[in-house]
This record gives C-alpha cells, sequence and structure tokens, in this order.
C-alpha cells in the first residue's frame, strides 16, 4: 500500500484501514510506545504508553525564488526514550488514502532521536507534496529509521537523511542545519540584528577580512573600512573561526552591543593599525537593489540618460526597492532602462512575480506552473501599470537562476525586453521551503514552470536575444550591501555595452517596449 501523510488531519474514518509494518523488534522485556493515529484517540491494551492525540499547525514557510508556498500542514510526532514506536499517518486524499503504520527503533541518543523526529517530518512532507508522485520508486522511512538508530551525533543524523533525500533523484530537494536556515532567513527576509558587516576568510591566510560595510550601519559609523581584519569578538581570538561562525557572534537583539578588534588594512603588517569598538546591534536592512543613472551618447550625437538596476537576490524587499529606484530615476527624466539580473540565484518566488509587474501591463500571463499530476495552471497579473514604459534591456548569464529565468521570461515573452548576455541556469522547477521542529528546513520541489510563451526553461534555461563576448566580460561586482554610488566601471562592461547599442535601435525605431 502506497503511504502518505495526514493532509489536514480532520480524516473520515472510512478513509484510512490501518496497515502495519513491523520493523524487528529490539530485544526488550518491556517497549514503551507512542501512536499518532489520524484513525482514533483511544487506549489501546497493545500500548504501554499514552496515546499521542493527533494535532495540527501551520509550519513556517518561506516563499523561496521558485518555490510555491501553500498551507503545509503536519502533525506533531512525540517520542519517548522507549525501544519502539510506532507512527501512524493517513490521508484523505482519494488518489492516496491508504495509511501506513511504521514500527522503528528509537534512540537513546538524544540528539538521534531528535533528528529520528526530524526524518519523520521530512518523509511526510515528501510524501504529501514532491512533485514526483513515484518518488522515484523509493520508500526508505524505516529503513533509515534503523539505520539512525546506532548513531550517536546529529550530524552523522543528518548525512544520513542527506543520502536519504538525495535518491529521489532531484538536487534541489535537501535539508538544510538550523545555522544554514538562519543564514537563509537573513537573505530572505532582508533584515537581520546586528552590526552591519559583511566578512569572509582570505583564502590563503584564513583572517577573517571585511568585505564590505552596510551604509549607516553601526560599523559604518565606527570607521571600519572594506579590507580590514577582524581579530576578536568580546575578547575571543578568531583564529581557525569560520565567517559564519563569526557572523553568529556579531548578531544579536537590538539595544545590546558587540566588542570588536580590527586591523586597520593600512597596517596589515603590524599591530599599530589595532583598534577595539564597541558596537551597538541595531536592525540592519540588505537591499539586494543597487542602481546608478549612466549619461549616453547616442549616434547621432545626442546625450540621454540610462538608469541601471542591479538586482542581487528577490527577497522580501526587492520588489518595493525596484518600484523606488525607478520612482527616483523616473523623477530624472531617465530615457531607458537596463535590469541586471547577472549572477542573481532566485529567491522569493513572490518578489520576482511582483517585479514583473512593476514593468507590464494588462492581464498578461506572468509563468505557467505544473503540478504533481501534470495540471498546468497559469499566473496572471490583474489589472497591471507599469511604472515605466521606457526601452529595457534585461542582463543575464549562466549565474541567472530560478526567479531570475521567471521574471526574465516573463518580461521577454510578453514583448516587455530584450535579453542580452549569456544563456541562463536552467533551473525550471518550484520549491517550497518549511522550518522543521528543530530549527533546520526542508526544500521540496513541488511543481515546474513553463514560461508564459510555454518554453521549458528545467535543464535548458533561456537562450538571450543578443549574446556579448565573454573574454570581454568585466561585469561590475555584485552590490548587495552597497550604495548605489558605489556601481562603477560599467563603461568597461562589454554587456552594458550591448545593450546601450540594443536601447539605441529601439529608441531610433521610436518603440516604447
Amino acid at each position: 500500500m502506497e503511504p502518505a501523510l495526514c493532509h489536514n488531519l480532520n480524516l473520515k474514518p472510512t478513509h484510512c484501514s490501518p496497515i502495519s509494518t513491523e520493523l524487528p523488534k529490539p530485544i526488550s522485556r518491556s517497549s514503551h510506545s507512542h501512536r499518532l493515529s489520524c484513525l482514533n484517540r483511544q487506549r489501546s491494551e497493545n500500548w504501554s504508553a499514552l496515546i499521542m492525540p493527533c494535532a495540527s499547525y501551520k509550519p513556517k514557510s518561506e516563499a523561496l525564488g521558485t518555490q510555491l508556498i501553500g498551507p503545509l500542514v503536519k502533525g506533531l510526532f512525540g517520542f519517548a526514550a522507549a525501544a519502539t514506536t510506532l507512527v501512524s499517518v493517513c490521508c484523505d486524499s482519494p488518489a492516496l488514502a491508504q495509511p501506513l503504520t511504521v514500527a522503528f527503533p528509537v534512540s537513546r541518543a538524544r540528539e538521534v532521536n531528535t533528528v529520528q523526529r526530524t526524518l519523520v517530518e521530512a518523509w511526510g512532507l515528501i510524501r504529501e507534496t514532491f512533485i514526483d508522485p513515484s518518488f522515484n520508486h523509493q520508500d526508505w522511512l524505516h529503513e533509515t529509521m534503523v539505520e539512525l538508530f546506532p548513531l550517536r551525533s546529529a550530524d552523522a543524523a543528518y548525512t544520513k537523511i542527506s543520502g536519504m533525500l538525495s535518491t529521489l533523484g532531484d538536487p534541489f530537494t535537501r535539508i538544510i542545519s538550523p545555522e544554514e536556515y538562519q543564514s537563509f532567513r537573513i537573505g530572505s527576509d532582508g533584515n537581520l540584528q546586528g552590526v552591519g558587516l559583511l566578512i569572509n576568510a582570505e583564502p590563503r591566510t584564513g583572517h577573517l577580512v571585511v568585505l564590505a560595510t552596510v551604509d549607516g550601519s553601526p560599523a559604518a559609523r565606527a570607521g571600519i573600512h572594506e579590507g580590514d581584519e577582524l581579530i576578536e569578538i568580546n575578547g575571543e581570538r578568531l583564529d581557525g573561526l569560520d565567517s559564519e561562525a563569526a557572523a553568529q557572534k556579531l548578531r544579536g537583539h537590538v539595544g545590546t552591543a558587540v566588542a570588536v578588534k580590527v586591523r586597520s588594512r593600512k597596517d596589515l603588517a603590524s599591530d599599530s593599525g589595532v583598534r577595539e569598538v564597541k558596537l551597538p546591534r541595531e536592525y540592519i536592512k540588505l537591499s539586494p537593489i543597487s542602481s546608478t543613472i549612466i549619461p549616453h551618447r547616442t549616434g547621432d550625437g545626442r546625450l540621454t540618460k540610462i538608469g541601471y538596476v542591479k538586482l542581487s537576490a528577490f527577497s522580501q524587499t526587492a520588489a518595493a526597492d525596484m518600484k523606488n529606484a525607478l520612482h527616483e530615476m523616473e523623477s530624472q527624466n531617465v530615457q531607458a532602462y537596463i535590469l541586471d539580473l547577472r549572477n542573481n540565484p532566485g529567491g522569493l518566488l513572490k518578489a520576482g512575480l511582483d517585479i514583473a509587474q512593476i514593468w507590464l501591463d494588462g492581464d498578461e500571463t506572468l509563468v505557467n506552473t505544473i503540478d504533481r499530476d501534470g495540471n498546468m495552471s497559469p499566473i496572471n497579473m490583474v489589472n497591471g501599470h507599469a511604472i515605466t514604459h521606457d526601452p529595457l534591456v534585461v542582463l543575464v548569464n549562466e549565474g541567472s537562476a530560478s526567479a531570475s529565468e521567471i521574471l526574465a521570461g516573463a518580461l521577454h515573452d510578453n514583448g516587455r525586453a530584450m535579453l542580452v548576455g549569456h544563456k541562463t541556469f536552467g533551473k525550471g522547477k518550484i520549491q517550497s521551503v518549511t522550518e522543521l521542529h528543530d530549527g533546520s528546513a526542508l526544500f521540496v520541489t513541488v511543481a515546474k514552470y513553463l514560461s508564459p510563451a510555454l518554453h521549458d526553461i528545467d535543464q535548458v534555461g533561456i537562450t538571450p536575444d543578443v549574446q556579448c563576448t565573454t573574454e570581454m566580460l568585466n561585469s561590475p561586482k555584485d552590490s548587495f550591501l552597497r550604495d548605489k554610488s558605489s556601481v562603477v566601471n560599467l563603461e568597461a562592461d562589454s554587456c552594458i555595452m550591448v545593450a546601450e547599442h540594443e536601447l539605441d535601435i529601439q529608441q531610433s525605431k521610436g518603440t516604447a517596449s
């Protein structure tokens, strides 16, 4: 019988008749068990522990770049420090109406026991939402539970779960640790509580070096600059510490402070430039938008203004930041635009759709989704009103993926923009991401998508209208944390030069895309 997840935990008893799949019983005279049953809440003489009632809640979910979010409902799985646990899961979907009861040995290692619970949550979400209803012919819940039993560390257990997910044949369905999920949330939310430092480990020495400071942040006000070396945090030396671990120490609740010792980039060879500063923690806004105005002289000698907008990620603030940038440039009489999506790996799907509507009018289709049953549904605008109708070129490359490809496809297929650059990455899958009980997160591919013109992008990518020469490419650095004034050297970027030429052609034809 096909196992399935309790979809809403309000099931009709006639839909499910229990089927039990027993694993070898452990050597123990007394075994305590917890049972989660979607069918009843009665005590059974066969169980020596209290029966856990079905409960439900909406997990914390993120709307990822190519991510479709729905109200995924999960059961709360209770575990005891016992020899065996039974979990009964079922579903009221006609296609997946059969339950599965699985018995498995519960690890006495507390860390591993926690990961076992995570495994059950992950398995349930996969069963309910994964794009391939055959699950790549995998059925690994009880086998993996047994393999987790002898482990003694959470890291080893998570590695086992990652290996389990890899058998689904989809590299985008994966689990990440609580620490990794926290970093992901910072990127997608666009906000953090900290001091405004972007740091990285210098490859040759391993020293932690400041890549940038957020404009107006405590770190910027304290005079910390790009290239300065971070030596201590709250009196603790940072030798051997990676950048993520150091960033965790810098973050904290607003109103608290952290003491940092830095060495000026001008005095890296001595201790003369070392100083200690106390930085208050504040709310830090991370804008994914950088913009500037490029003075441009046309072929007939006219001086015009081209608005350049670099979008580094599709965070929750991306659409609002894009609107603000366009309104500012419209007030300065910009005549054409370049939207740079190069090396943008994606982010929130909703942000991508919201940005498309900033550039488009009417009721155009933005993207077509295909669910696990093969049903295709368009996502359309509703009475859209573009901020500007000026000519637009979108820059893409092999690093443009996910929501970047959705946005590029929406603008191109609806005749709004010309694409310049190189073929995109080719990720045509939509994902959900759900925070699990232990703070880790599960990414699940739940649908596929096609462009408005029904082009399949997955593993194919989008080929631009005009390509620029790779050897000449000198694209500006990603300015995720930098002020718009730091966008420099655009004149040396061959793809921008090609884009300017294409905008000249559009304007000479009198077209307003």
